[in-house]
């Protein structure tokens, strides 16, 4: 992270950024094993975090010629939504899942990273969320038709996209435009109700409301690939919901029939929760562990200037 304190704004994020990575216990998040500090206040001007090494991301595993079965879906999947579930428990939401953020190793073990966007859940719904986050092709609909105020749903509906891409190889929603990437998400929903536009902006729904009443085209997600059985695209459809209040949460979907191979490869052969003894596998009483600790975002919202960066301790 080098050439961080250029200014105020920057300060704070790179801040909350550093204190996430210390603050995450566990497999499917990427976390800090160390920060190298200056060697002299005076040329704090750089960080640099050492994470345990990754050999590469979802994105070039999609883009790549090697076949992907079922398997590799749903132990991808599942460890995608395991994470997300801890992250949601500490009251995070990531606002950048894609692909390119999800680091894997040759072993197929998962890690979400990249917390650049990643902020702490506002309770308070008139306070107003910034819009400029999540990846185009992964952005909820309620960002894209201009809502104020949104919650860690946004990170399920980028779930979804990623488990399209998972079993079609293909980018689901890719479009040149925000206007026409909410026209693509409609071309497959259908028109949304009134009731699941209550957030938007008012040219966003004037936009949907000036079209022509669409009807949803949800079967053709079965044509993704093979791997797309009932119980994929079901899942699939639980995360692909246009009103964020009706979107599955990380913690159900989990529970989805869809999942229990995945479970069951990771917990078997893959992650550290468990172990293996001379009269057979030891299993964890807890697959998707959550953290009892929100985290605090306070020591970042009091700071007030650079210097103040450079010189406060917590």
């Amino acid at each position: 992270m080098p050439n961080v304190f250029q200014n105020l704004v920057s300060c704070k994020r790179v801040f909350r950024e550093l204190k996430m990575l210390c603050f995450f216990k566990h497999e499917n998040v990427l976390s800090a094993l160390d920060i190298l500090q200056p060697p002299h206040i005076d040329y704090f001007e750089e960080i640099y975090v050492v994470t345990e090494l990754m050999q590469s991301d979802l994105h070039k595993i999609i883009v790549s010629p090697q076949p992907l079965s079922s398997d590799h879906a749903k132990v991808f999947l599942y460890q995608i939504l395991r994470g997300l579930k801890y992250l949601h428990s500490a009251g995070i939401l990531h606002r950048d899942i894609k692909p390119g953020n999800l680091l894997v190793n040759s072993n197929c073990v998962l890690k979400i990273c990249d917390f650049g966007l990643a902020r702490v859940e506002e309770s308070d719904e008139s306070r107003h969320m910034t819009q400029e986050v999540v990846t185009q092709y992964y952005r909820a609909p309620e960002i894209l038709m201009g809502s104020r105020h949104y919650s860690n749903s946004i990170d399920i509906w980028s779930v979804g996209c990623i488990f399209a891409e998972l079993l079609g190889r293909r980018i689901l929603f890719q479009a040149q435009s925000p206007i026409q990437q909410l026209d693509l998400i409609t071309d497959l929903l259908g028109t949304p109700s009134m009731e699941a536009m209550r957030t938007a902006c008012e040219g966003a729904r004037a936009h949907i409301l000036r079209g022509p009443h669409k009807q949803p085209s949800l079967p053709v997600l079965y044509t993704l690939s093979s791997q797309a059985t009932h119980e994929a695209v079901h899942l699939l459809c639980r995360m692909l919901v246009f009103d964020q209040s009706k979107r599955i949460s990380a913690k159900d979907a989990l529970a989805h029939p869809y999942l229990d191979e995945g479970r069951l490869r990771y917990h078997t052969c893959m992650c550290k929760c468990c172990y293996t003894r001379s009269s057979g596998r030891v299993y964890t009483s807890d697959f998707e562990p959550v953290t009892s600790l929100k985290f605090d975002d306070g020591f970042e919202k009091n700071l007030s200037s650079v210097r103040q960066v450079k010189e406060r301790k917590e």
